[in-house]
């Protein structure tokens, strides 16, 4: 299940959002013209957990403080289906996280789920040696937000049942509670079989946990404190 749109219109313009997707992107693009250095840019600027933990040590050619590296690792990504999906995801649901929040406390606080997403995969596997990329962290933070903030909100997903593909509208209650549901059961699977990114599929579940989690608190927060602007609008077409 492929979301394509939400049903959820915004009242001001997404500047950060865009200017998160345009920086992702021109990073990725950089990291395409690297041909055989691409190896050394990812061990040099993707969050090394034993090097944040100090289990292992700092690698020489590494120019920034290593704590930096949590920071410069969420705009890095490993492929095309990588930063695609990424990408997508974010703009669907971004744009409303932004509206809400406001411009510059959605870049503060969008940066702070990245951090708390690294963290917890970290946490998990702090001996790891395995750079972790991407910007999926910080995406599971506004993801967990929109769960909270617009559950009813209807969202144009691509479904795929075998050979056949159709489109569905359902809401983000299901859309983004089946993805936050599947992160945690593969996360906590991945557990007794694997110990590194690399090992469980190269994907790092326990950093969307936690940014994940990290959204939903600071959506009900949100909510709390302006129940006046909490109203969840139900864009639902009815015939």
């Amino acid at each position: 299940m492929i979301p394509l749109r939400d049903i959820n219109p915004t009242r001001t313009f997404p500047f950060f959002t865009i200017l998160i997707i345009v920086a992702n992107v021109a990073v990725f693009l950089y990291e395409l013209s690297l041909g055989r250095r691409l190896d050394v840019f990812i061990n040099t600027y993707g969050t090394v957990p034993c090097e944040i933990t100090t289990v292992c040590g700092i690698p020489a050619q590494l120019n920034i403080p290593v704590w930096a590296t949590i920071f410069t690792a969420m705009f890095m990504h490993g492929g095309w289906l990588h930063i695609i999906g990424n990408m997508l995801y974010f703009w669907i649901f971004g744009n409303n996280i932004e509206d809400r929040f406001g411009h510059v406390k959605f870049l503060a606080i969008y940066l702070v789920w990245g951090v708390l997403a690294a963290f917890t995969q970290i946490f998990v596997d702090p001996a790891s040696r395995i750079p972790a990329v991407g910007a999926s962290g910080a995406i599971a933070g506004v993801l967990g937000a929109y769960l909270v903030m617009f559950p009813r909100a209807q969202v144009d997903s691509l479904l795929t049942l075998g050979i056949f593909i159709t489109t569905v509208r359902l809401p983000a209650l299901f859309v983004i509670g089946f993805w936050i549901v599947l992160q945690f059961f593969s996360g906590f699977l991945s557990l007794g079989v694997a110990h590194t990114q690399a090992d469980a599929g190269g994907v790092a579940y326990f950093a969307h946990i936690g940014g994940a989690v990290a959204g939903l608190i600071a959506g009900l927060i949100y909510r709390a404190l302006n129940p006046q602007r909490a109203v969840v609008p139900d864009y639902t077409v009815r015939r």
